[in-house]
């Protein structure tokens, strides 16, 4: 029986009932902790003391807004706003649910409503991967249950396979309706698959102009990976270079000098797509196979190409 310290925060550690019991004194004075450990050992004495574990008191709303408080915001605007965006529809069935009655029954039918609503398989596979999560970080790091319920509830297959690639004629109408500071943006994705959030993020000390590649430090998996740049992507890189004659700093930026954001480039994007009578295409769609009919050389502009006149007028 004794306390340790975790993170300024006093806890206890004593043996009930031949197991080893870890609770937060919630306390960061010791002296004060020192007084709720006598508490535990007057009952522990008299045979006064239970075992109640938070689940029994804590809510699923204290759980997943702690949870997104403490994991979720600051690590990724977009991060947190999926988050929130999750809860929207997980809390009006289980915010006010004490932790130990979200059971599987009760996941279970929850996941077949949200079927019968229409949802996608990858979004209800998300709300119940956030709720798993939560859940692991109140067993693991706060101690408030011992059970993880989502654990004994199927995940179900999700197949919302999307395939759909850019031609040329669709890129250069939407190439041609995007501002000016978009459209390098739009021909990189184009020939490079780059993500919205690696292209938006993309610094001049990732480019290696003498390899012609790209190198990404982190991708979605989390992978380093070296990106060739073929020749419209090169084209497009040294356009802009000559006005950042240090080749340091963000690569794409605003009117403003400013760097690009990631919503600033969803909203252009999505009014681009709007003006050029493009429906139901995403950023991610940008990505293609390059036209064999595609063969300018490195350095040169063919004028034969849609793809390359689009960058030579500037839209």
């Amino acid at each position: 029986m004794g306390l340790f310290k975790r993170n300024k925060v006093w806890w206890m550690t004593f043996i009930y009932q031949g197991q080893q019991i870890r609770r937060s004194t919630e306390c960061t004075d010791r002296r004060l902790a020192e007084a709720a450990l006598g508490k535990i050992k007057v009952k522990l004495v008299e045979g006064r003391y239970f075992d109640r574990l938070e689940e029994q008191e804590r809510t699923f709303e204290e759980m997943v807004e702690r949870y997104v408080a403490e994991r979720v915001v600051g690590a990724s605007r977009h991060g947190e706003r999926r988050a929130r965006g999750i809860l929207a529809h997980l809390l009006p069935t289980f915010g006010k649910l004490t932790l130990v009655r979200v059971t599987p029954k009760e996941i279970a039918a929850y996941k077949w409503k949200r079927q019968q609503a229409g949802a996608a398989p990858a979004t209800i596979v998300k709300e119940l991967a956030l709720m798993k999560t939560a859940f692991n970080v109140a067993i693991r790091e706060w101690e408030w249950c011992r059970d993880n319920p989502v654990c004994r509830v199927s995940m179900g297959k999700v197949n919302n396979a999307r395939v759909r690639y850019c031609d040329d004629d669709t890129l250069v109408s939407i190439h041609q309706a995007c501002p000016v500071w978009l459209q390098p943006i739009v021909m990189l994705a184009r020939y490079t698959g780059l993500r919205r959030e690696n292209a938006v993020s993309l610094q001049w000390e990732q480019v290696d102009v003498a390899r012609a590649l790209i190198i990404l430090d982190h991708t979605k998996n989390g992978d380093r990976l070296g990106i060739p740049l073929c020749d419209p992507a090169m084209k497009t890189l040294e356009v802009l270079k000559p006005s950042r004659p240090l080749a340091s700093g963000a690569v794409f930026l605003q009117n403003t000098e400013e760097p690009v954001t990631p919503d600033m480039v969803t909203t252009a994007f999505r009014r681009a797509c709007t003006a050029a009578g493009v429906t139901n295409f995403r950023f991610h769609d940008l990505r293609g196979i390059r036209s064999p009919q595609h063969s300018c050389k490195r350095g040169s502009i063919s004028t034969a190409c849609n793809v390359c006149s689009a960058i030579a007028t500037g839209g």
